[in-house]
Parts: C-alpha cells; sequence; structure tokens
C-alpha cells in the first residue's frame, strides 16, 4: 500500500483565526494533490505565546469541540484525509495539555496524544501553560496506525519505542525548533525511525520573531534511517512524500530490532538507576 503524505509548514499571525484559514487552504491543497495524511506543526494555528511566562497566552486554549477541531474535522470528511491537529487543550477535568488531536478520514476524533516530555528553557516556558500527559497511545485511522510525539519528545527514545511496539506505522513529529539545532534534530528522527523500523515525519514552524525564527525543514525518514527528500526550506508550504506498507515490512523484516529484544534485562530503564 502505496500514497501520500504532507507535512503543513507555514508562519502563524497574532490572529489564530487567520492562521486557521491559511491552515484550511493548504490542507485542501495538500488533499487535493493526493496527500491521504495531513500534518501540521506544533500549536499550527496559534503564534508562538510560549516565549514567556504569563496568563495571556491560556485565552487560546480549546476544546476539542473548538474552532480548529470543528474546521479541520469537516476537511478530512471531504476530502477522505487523516489530518493531525495540535492545539492547545483546555481539558473537561480544568487542565491545559499540549496535545495532538487525531482525525480520522470520517471526519470523527480517532484520538490524541498529549505531550508528554513538557520543557522549560528559554523561549520554550511550557512547564508554565501544560500538565503533561502519561500514555503513548498508537491510533487506528482508516488508512494507517498513527502515533505522534510532540517536539521536546524526539529526545525521549522510550515514547518512539513504545509506539513501535504497539504497532505504530507513522509517527509524526509536529515541532516548533528555532536557532541551529535543523541537524540534531535529523539525527534523532533518523534514529528513531532507524532503531523502530517506523516512517518518522516531523514538520516544523516557520516565521516567528526577533528573538526566535522557526526555520521548518519538514522532512520523512524512512524505516531505513532515510530520507528520500530534502527536507523543506524556511518558507510556507505544503510537503508531499511517500508512505509504503512494503518498504517498512521490508525494513523490519531485513532489521529485525525487535526480536532480539531483552526486555528481561532492562530494569534498569524502568528503575531508574541508570
Amino acid at each position: 500500500m502505496r500514497f501520500k503524505i504532507a507535512a503543513v509548514q507555514f508562519t502563524c499571525s497574532e490572529r489564530p483565526e487567520k492562521n486557521l484559514a491559511k491552515a484550511a487552504e493548504l490542507a485542501l491543497y495538500a488533499i487535493e494533490h493526493g496527500a491521504k495524511v495531513v500534518a501540521f506543526q506544533q500549536l499550527f494555528h496559534l503564534p508562538w505565546f510560549l516565549a514567556d511566562k504569563g496568563d495571556e497566552g491560556f485565552a487560546f486554549a480549546e476544546g476539542l469541540d473548538g474552532p480548529a477541531v470543528t474546521l479541520m474535522r469537516e476537511i478530512a470528511a471531504k476530502g477522505d484525509a487523516v489530518i493531525v491537529c495540535p492545539i492547545f487543550e483546555k481539558a473537561d477535568d480544568g487542565k491545559y495539555y499540549n496535545t495532538a488531536v487525531v482525525i480520522d478520514a470520517d471526519g470523527t476524533v480517532a484520538g490524541k496524544y498529549r505531550k508528554v516530555h513538557i520543557p522549560d528553557i528559554p523561549l520554550w516556558r511550557e512547564k508554565s501553560y501544560f500538565s503533561p500527559g502519561s500514555e503513548f497511545p498508537v491510533i487506528q485511522t482508516k488508512h494507517l496506525k498513527i502515533g505522534v510525539q510532540l517536539c521536546w519528545d524526539i529526545f525521549f527514545p522510550e515514547g518512539f519505542r513504545a509506539l513501535a511496539l504497539k504497532g505504530a506505522q507513522l509517527i509524526v513529529v509536529p515541532t516548533a525548533a528555532a536557532f541551529a539545532t535543523a541537524k540534531k534534530w535529523e539525527r534523532m528522527a533518523a534514529a528513531a525511525a532507524t532503531s523502530n523500523g517506523v516512517y518518522v515525519l516531523r514538520v516544523n514552524r516557520v516565521g516567528g520573531s526577533e528573538r526566535q525564527r522557526f526555520y521548518g525543514r519538514s522532512f520523512l525518514v524512512n524505516p531505513f534511517g532515510e530520507t528520500p527528500v530534502e527536507p523543506t526550506g524556511k518558507s510556507d508550504c505544503v510537503f508531499l512524500t511517500d508512505y509504503d506498507s512494503d518498504e517498512l515490512e521490508e525494513a523490519r523484516e531485513l532489521w529485525n530490532f525487535f526480536g532480539d529484544r531483552r526486555p528481561e534485562a532492562y530494569g534498569d530503564l524502568v528503575e531508574g538507576t541508570v
């Protein structure tokens, strides 16, 4: 089974409704050009309010019935496409999460992933806004099984391994990375794809402010750890590439890392004594 998947990167203004309209236009473009999976950048339609601590950013939070997910559900249903939609979630329990909502090709919400690893570093003050998630769900959609890791998660291999063991075929990594870090992200994605025999689709923001400029460079790594298509540039764009289930099966058969695992020897990882 082979089909197109898309990473959508674009510059966000200070107006979420304007950004959402742009996102819809780009998603429709991707679908019109054959994409069966469309993935957006981290907090895809919001300005980057996380550079500083404060209360103003909470006004951007919304539920799964909010404008972002509602619009993307309509587009997914019309286009027979799965959409990965990262939002600032205000949950029913009153907590706030950095969440990726996975919308199935019939427009239903297939599942969601709440970011587990939350950074608190200059210009990424996420602990001031988000509670951490605690699960690594693999989400079954019409076209394939999807896992999500959000930005900082990429530096923690445990999440990728958990998703792969549960059957993920594609792991989407929406990010908001800036400065001269592109090669570090590419190496981490290649390592995750290789060691777990999965496709990894990274989609990064562009634009930003004088304090931090997001550089784009969205890309796909195949299960052999290769990047078949050059990463994108720093402008708004739709990155279209191929997912191939035969390639995934071939990689797992030739590089049978799962068959040689020794879970009984990994106690130190769980105990945290390494």
